[in-house]
């Protein structure tokens, strides 16, 4: 959920420091940072570290920093972006961290340790009174401090030597960047359980929690594994694994994109991304023609992994783990893998699924569902599931460099794109569009899909970006929504069958973003206990596609208008659903079958969006929310 950038370089690397945090803003922070070796050390004058901190956006800390009174100015440093686990946001809390250990003098005493963290250490309490015996003073809430005391505790002249110790010690998630006071051409950085990379570009060397830090500074990345500690140095680096043996990591050439796109006419990234979706899914769908299962192969495939035909032809089950808007993805596919593949699937918070007992099966295809590929508890039940013996994997993911793209067998590359605002869009679709070809695939394997049946998905597939095209045309229709929703303080979303989903999707964009109190559920449940809530003041938004439910869905319709509610239906053009007192209808344009849900989010989204517009919210920012999150 945070975000590091280091460096080691033979200039001023701090312009690379800030550019690197803006690069990460789209992740969501609520503090920022950034320390270096001040420049006097170049000189062979007494190296100190200087730092400078903010709690408003890396714009404010990039102005401190460039401040001719008092800027900073360094050929190695430290930068991050926070979100707040352990302390409230507040600057004494904000990382760069120094360490504060004992002794008699100002000099012992000052800060020879800086250091930068993403993840959570579960054991920092007992470290800390440990610390604080020895005579450390903290001044911050933090678990991060800790590890700044605790390797300056540990340090003997040699920075690399005393991070090895240090995190032995550690329990729980991290990646870190450390510098050393004594040590001014030296990074060192280390990582387990949250991502860190090292970018190549000699004689200049970084590191960073995510590769897209590090666009148009160098392409030239290696992808640190679980319990390896990297040492960069002038024109150097080496890494050791967890088992302290010296080892040799890949160098891949990663086109990272910036997350600075231009917002071109629109307001804010989350509009932009909405409209993009035609393009995205166009591009995520490039190359279905014939519907083939190689279409999940592993992008690197190792020698002895099974090819997707193979895997699905071994498998009679899938287990779909995700969280947030993947895993609302993963529950509309569950309809589809059962109706159309006739396979039965289960679909798992993955923060929950690690956590609990379950039977498992080694017959089961466990997909992962993840924008980012570094979800920690994703992740996390990846590997719970791969310990009990489910080693058939699959990942449906937005970033083929990811973790888990990495860590899985087989994988579906989605092609959304760059997704800056927090509220996921364009991701969520073409998760949808990647799990719908999924589906059919299994389905050709299994033996339940005829010639017949195929060509006609693929048409209505390939149709999908134009007919996202006629949606987004709504727009005006949706904005006089958002003006009745803009002064609620309640909402519900009802939905039957795989639109169940889509309206737990509805919910939680408006929530997220307008900060408007949304539940959803399927509308069958009305009676059993959220009719209750219905009043006036509570608008009740319906998704309503001309499916086999619509009659049951339209009872509960009356039910709603029975007890006073305001609905705000989402109909298909055919099924006679008209607008009335207490009834406002919006048709979609045309019914499109199994891949309605794809169509009916959308209107969600900018009913979210233009709803939080008119509230005056922080629309890509909301508060609270980070788009990668890569802590428990």
């Amino acid at each position: 959920m945070c975000g590091i950038v280091g460096a080691v370089s033979t200039h001023n690397i701090v312009p690379v420091l800030v550019q690197g945090l803006q690069r990460l803003e789209y992740r969501g922070y609520d503090s920022c940072g950034v320390a270096v070796h001040g420049a006097n050390a170049q000189l062979g004058q007494a190296p100190g570290l200087q730092r400078a901190r903010s709690t408003q956006r890396v714009s404010e800390l990039a102005a401190q920093v460039a401040d001719p009174a008092g800027g900073l100015e360094g050929w190695s440093g430290i930068a991050h972006t926070r979100w707040a686990t352990h302390g409230a946001p507040a600057v004494h809390n904000a990382h760069p961290h120094f360490s504060h250990g004992p002794g008699p003098s100002p000099e012992q005493r000052a800060g020879r340790i800086a250091l930068v963290h993403n993840g959570i250490i579960e054991n920092f309490e007992e470290l800390r009174e440990s610390l604080r015996a020895k005579g450390y003073v903290f001044a911050s809430q933090t678990d991060t401090e800790v590890i700044a005391h605790l390797i300056d505790s540990l340090y003997n002249g040699d920075l690399f030597d005393a991070v090895k110790q240090a995190t032995a010690q550690l329990q729980g998630a991290y990646a870190i960047a450390v510098l050393c006071r004594d040590e001014p051409h030296r990074v060192v950085g280390a990582r387990a359980g949250s991502p860190l990379v090292l970018g190549v570009a000699q004689p200049s060397l970084y590191l960073a929690s995510d590769a897209m830090a590090l666009a148009g500074v160098t392409d030239q990345i290696v992808y640190l594994e679980e319990g390896d500690v990297v040492d960069l140095q002038r024109g150097q680096y080496w890494v050791e694994d967890k088992h302290g043996q010296r080892v040799t990591r890949t160098v891949r050439t990663v086109l990272a994109h910036s997350g600075a796109a231009e917002l071109g006419p629109y307001r804010h990234y989350m509009q932009k991304e909405i409209f993009e979706q035609p393009r995205a899914l166009g591009d995520t769908l490039e190359g279905i023609e014939g519907l083939v299962a190689d279409l999940f192969n592993h992008p690197h495939p190792g020698a002895d992994t099974l090819s997707a035909a193979q895997v699905f032809a071994q498998v009679d089950r899938v287990l779909i783990l995700a969280c947030g808007t993947s895993y609302y993805s993963g529950c509309t596919a569950k309809y589809w893998l059962e109706a159309v593949a006739k396979v039965p699937t289960q679909v798992e918070i993955a923060s929950e699924y690690r956590y609990r007992e379950s039977v498992p099966d080694p017959r089961t295809l466990v997909v992962t569902i993840t924008q980012s590929g570094e979800t920690a508890d994703t992740l996390a039940a990846l590997r719970h599931a791969q310990s009990l013996g489910m080693h058939h994997t699959l990942t449906i993911c937005n970033v083929s460099t990811s973790a888990m793209v990495r860590e899985c067998a087989l994988a579906y590359i989605t092609r959304a794109g760059v997704e800056i605002g927090v509220a996921s869009t364009k991701a969520f679709t073409t998760q949808l569009a990647g799990l719908f070809l999924l589906t059919l695939v299994m389905a050709k394997v299994k033996g339940h899909l005829t010639a017949e049946e195929e060509a006609r998905h693929l048409k209505a597939m390939r149709h999908l970006p134009a007919a996202l095209q006629s949606v987004l045309a709504l727009e005006p229709q949706v904005m006089a929504w958002a003006q009745d929703f803009a002064s609620k303080d309640n909402a519900l979303f009802l939905g039957r069958g795989p639109h169940y989903p889509i309206a737990l999707e509805g919910s939680l964009k408006l929530k997220e973003i307008s900060y408007i109190h949304a539940e959803a559920y399927p509308a069958g449940e009305l009676k059993h206990g959220p009719l209750a809530l219905v009043t006036s003041a509570m608008p009740v938004v319906t998704v309503a596609p001309n499916d086999a439910l619509l009659e049951k869905l339209k009872s509960n319709l009356q039910e709603v208008r029975a007890r006073g509610g305001v609905l705000y239906v989402l109909a298909d053009a055919d099924s006679h659903i008209e607008s009335g007192e207490g009834l406002h209808v919006i048709r979609m344009p045309e019914h499109y079958g199994e891949l309605s849900p794809l169509l009916h989010v959308v209107p969600l989204q900018l009913l979210a969006y233009h709803t939080a517009c008119a509230r005056g919210t922080d629309v890509d920012k909301p508060r609270n929310l980070a788009k990668s999150v890569t802590v428990e």
